[in-house]
Formats: structure tokens, sequence, C-alpha cells
């Protein structure tokens, strides 16, 4: 009987350990949503031809996952539009930049929301200097959200104060040229989530390659 008591016990120990560890975890997981492999093909071709064979798209998926989690219709509380989320003012200017890429805006239409991403972030990429390619996408992705204006003033920040401006993390990221406190949050977690946390995600779901080693 002794012996039937101590086996009840440490199940009950061992059950208690499971539900705790359960009761820990995060209240959401680390996955590609569903809605994803609806769009996979059309990310590849888009970015395959806009950027080249050597496009990062494992990087562009991580950006709309953590833009919209890929759902074409989101729409932020400050009016954020599409998977992409573009702003609607930001998306009539690129669409006029690219007429001949984008035609008009049309930012609930998922390939228009895939090629005005893939745009934008190569004109950001070209107007930008770091000293590595993942250093570098972080900046462009820090200006996708916030704006390229404040990665120059950031940069010129982080030069003042002894900092290399051509590396993000952990420098030219750890200044502030005047951002709102919960404005510059945002932006500093954003290249942080999409190119450390789900750009791994998207390259072992062999969507392609990162930019982030």
């Amino acid at each position: 009987m002794e012996r039937i008591f101590q086996i009840i016990a440490v199940l009950a120990l061992t059950a208690l350990v499971v539900f705790a560890a359960i009761g820990c975890q995060p209240a959401y997981a680390d996955e590609i949503p569903a809605d994803a492999k609806r769009y996979q093909r059309t990310l590849i071709r888009t970015s395959h031809a806009l950027w080249g064979l050597d496009a990062p798209v494992a990087a562009f998926a991580a950006q709309i996952h953590q833009e919209s989690r890929w759902r074409v219709n989101a729409r932020s509380p400050v009016g954020a539009e599409g998977l992409a989320q573009f702003m609607p003012a930001t998306s009539d200017w690129f669409a006029e930049l690219y007429p001949s890429h984008l035609g008009d805006r049309q930012p609930y239409n998922p390939g228009w929301a895939l090629r005005a991403m893939v745009l934008y972030d190569k004109w950001l990429h070209a107007r930008i200097q770091a000293a590595c390619p993942c250093e570098k996408w972080a900046m462009v992705l820090s200006a996708y959200n916030g704006g390229l204006g404040w990665v120059y003033r950031d940069k010129r920040l982080a030069s003042s104060k002894g900092l290399d401006p051509l590396v993000w993390f952990d420098s030219v990221e750890r200044v502030n040229a005047g951002r709102s406190t919960a404005n510059w949050k945002e932006n500093r977690g954003y290249p942080r989530k999409i190119l450390l946390r789900w750009e791994p995600l998207y390259e072992r779901a062999a969507w392609g390659n990162g930019v982030c080693p």
C-alpha cells in the first residue's frame, strides 16, 4: 500500500510540473500562419523578379509576418493597411514613384502589397550604408517602420557619441534622435523581431535565404 501511495505522489508531482511548464509558455507559438502558404509562391516570384535570384525571401516573409501575420484585410489602429501595412500617404506616394510596377495603390490586394513592400525595401536598401548585410537590413527595417529620415538622424547621433554609425545592433539602435519613448521602443523591437525571431522560422521552412546568420 505504501508503495502505491509513493507512485501516486510521484505522478501527482509530475502532473504539477507539466502544468506549470505549460502555464509558463507564451500566449503565441513561433509558427508560420496557415495563410502564409497561400502567398508563398507569389512572394518568391515577386522577390526574384524585383530583387534578383539572391533575394532574401525569408526576410521578406518575416517582415509580412511581423506586419500583418499574413492577414490580407489587416488594418492597424492608426490606419496602416493590408499585408504590408502601408499607410495611405506612403502607398500613394510610392505607387506614383513606380507606376509601371504598381499602378494605382491597392493595399488590400496581396500581389500589390508584396510588390510594394519588396520595392520599398529595395528603395531603402539603396540609400543606407552599413557594415554588413545583417546590420544594413536592420536599418532598412527601422526605416520601413519609422522613416528613413529618422535612421539618418540616429546614425548621426550615434557617431557623435562615439558609436559606429555603420552598425545597428547595440550601436545605432541604442540612441534616440528625438522620437517619443513609445515610438522609439516599437521601432527598436521591429528589426529584432523580424531578423532574429521570424527570419529563422522561414529559413527553416525552406522559404529561401535570410540576411542574418
